[in-house]
């Protein structure tokens, strides 16, 4: 028995409207569309449809859009139509389902359970068009104290930093998980911002060295393109432990997305799933950790740091310390609501913590144990814009990851089916004629921006708040208030609630 699943969507097309021009079908790579000559007319197959809106987009008629589907199941608050189909599916295929980007469940986004003070008299706010405001950052292991030689000249035993212009900077995507022009339009962007993009675990495509000084390199389990070469070529070097979309687990590349150009880079066969192995099998404590940092450290002449990249969890803290102490310069943190190219959906659902409250306590641990200038804190997981960077500062981060809001501006729909190697925005795909669909002249200013705005942004939510830099900002709680959270949150995240005095 087969068992029908009705579609989560439903294609409605005007024909008053549509002309037949049939450009619906020839963008649709999930062949939702097609021109019926007997009926002379166009029809469309909603159970192949995504919702990527591309047709709805492109239609020159405006003929076409996307609706939930009215084909509902038996009402029962306890068994919902998602869960229900899920079953379907397992029990028809008897496999792991599968997903992608970041958890899209109701759980609480606390960002927006937080809002920021601002100036008035006492403290006068500053005006960022007039006067000049500091969004430069600097992220790597900090030096306490000023050491001076005999002479009283400051001795620099300052360790390898990465400077960014802006707090922000864009997440591990690899090259296979999202396309050569994607790759080129963040490198492009990273190098005009003078800001940072990180590979992932794809390796770095022979091409993209020469934006070696804006790139981050990232070292994962399955060791996937990692050769001498690629570590020299990068500004700084990322210890993939774990991952928020899937915390506990390895990556995994769909075979069809290993293309000849992916399979050179990455140096493994083509048309295979790639599997990362859960754990590196040479990391089993915090010792091996700090013996694979030193290893790197050693093999690129101590001139680059070393992020070590890590889930939030729930002994996140603990495990920064650990971080903390083992060498590395900076600890990347990666929320639950995290996005990823191919996900078990059980995972992404259900395993990890936001990253506001993991953020909160790694902060307060560090500073607790006097250990917080051993590292700077880079967070990700669904950094939707300026505002969750300024607060996310003031929680205690350094600077942000973007991946999600990235792929928006260069077109992503958020249809979550990257894993199917579909794309039809040209982004999380290796087919040629979707690949070219991407524009990386187009998409890497839309990156910039982006970035240019939430710049001013930046500047103005400091300004209001009488700030004139981020290191200011910087674990500056006193400036966030809760609305709506619960006492236990509030503690977590070191915050008053609104209208409560200090």
């Amino acid at each position: 028995m087969n068992m029908y699943i009705p579609p989560e969507y439903e294609v409605v097309r005007d024909n008053s409207r549509c002309i037949e021009c049939r450009v619906c079908e020839r963008q649709c790579a999930n062949e939702v569309h097609k021109y019926d000559g007997d009926l002379k007319a166009m029809i469309s197959d909603s159970t192949k449809c995504v919702n990527c809106h591309r047709c709805v987009c492109l239609c020159p008629t405006h003929a076409l859009k996307i609706v939930k589907s009215e084909d509902t199941y038996r009402q029962n608050a306890n068994w919902g139509a998602q869960t229900m189909n899920e079953v379907y599916r397992q029990a028809n295929s008897g496999g792991v389902l599968l997903s992608s980007m970041g958890n899209p469940n109701d759980y609480p986004v606390y960002f927006n359970k937080i809002l920021v003070n601002a100036s008035q008299v006492t403290n006068p706010s500053i005006d960022p068009l007039r006067e000049p405001m500091e969004t430069q950052v600097f992220l790597g292991k900090k030096e306490v104290e000023i050491k001076r030689d005999i002479s009283g000249r400051i001795v620099d035993t300052l360790s390898p930093q990465l400077s960014l212009k802006m707090p922000v900077m864009f997440s591990a995507m690899s090259y296979g998980s999202i396309s050569y022009n994607a790759h080129e339009a963040l490198a492009r962007a990273a190098e005009e911002l003078g800001i940072y993009y990180n590979t992932g675990e794809g390796g770095l495509h022979k091409d993209f060295y020469k934006y070696g000084k804006n790139t981050i390199v990232q070292v994962a389990s399955g060791r996937f393109g990692v050769h001498a070469q690629y570590l020299e070529a990068a500004a700084a070097i990322e210890i993939k432990m774990g991952q928020g979309a899937k915390p506990g687990i390895g990556g995994h590349l769909p075979g069809m997305k290993i293309s000849d150009d992916v399979s050179r880079t990455r140096m493994i066969p083509k048309g295979v799933d790639a599997i990362s192995p859960a754990p590196h099998h040479d990391i089993y404590s915090i010792e091996d950790l700090r013996q694979l940092i030193y290893t790197l450290k050693e093999a690129t002449d101590y001139k680059k740091p070393i992020i070590v990249k890590v889930a939030a969890v729930h002994n996140v803290a603990a495990i920064a310390s650990g971080i903390a102490r083992s060498g590395a310069d900076i600890i990347a943190i990666d929320g639950f609501r995290g996005g990823s190219g191919a996900t078990p959906t059980r995972i992404r659902d259900n395993v990890g913590i936001p990253i506001e409250l993991a953020l909160a306590q790694v902060d307060e641990r560090l500073r607790q144990e006097g250990i917080r200038e051993n590292v700077s804190i880079v967070v990700a997981g669904s950094i939707h814009s300026s505002a969750d960077v300024v607060k996310a500062i003031a929680l205690g981060a350094d600077a942000c990851y973007i991946g999600t809001a990235a792929l928006l501006a260069l077109g992503c729909h958020l249809c979550r089916s990257c894993h199917t190697g579909k794309c039809n925005w040209g982004i999380a795909t290796q087919r040629p004629d979707l690949v070219k669909r991407l524009n990386p002249d187009i998409g890497y200013k839309r990156l910039v921006n982006l970035l240019t705005a939430w710049n001013h942004e930046i500047q103005e939510m400091m300004g209001g708040m009488g700030i004139n830099s981020i290191e200011a900002l910087r674990s500056n709680r006193l400036m966030l208030r809760g609305v709506g959270l619960n006492e236990t949150e509030l503690r977590i995240l070191g915050i008053h609630h609104a209208g409560e005095s200090m």
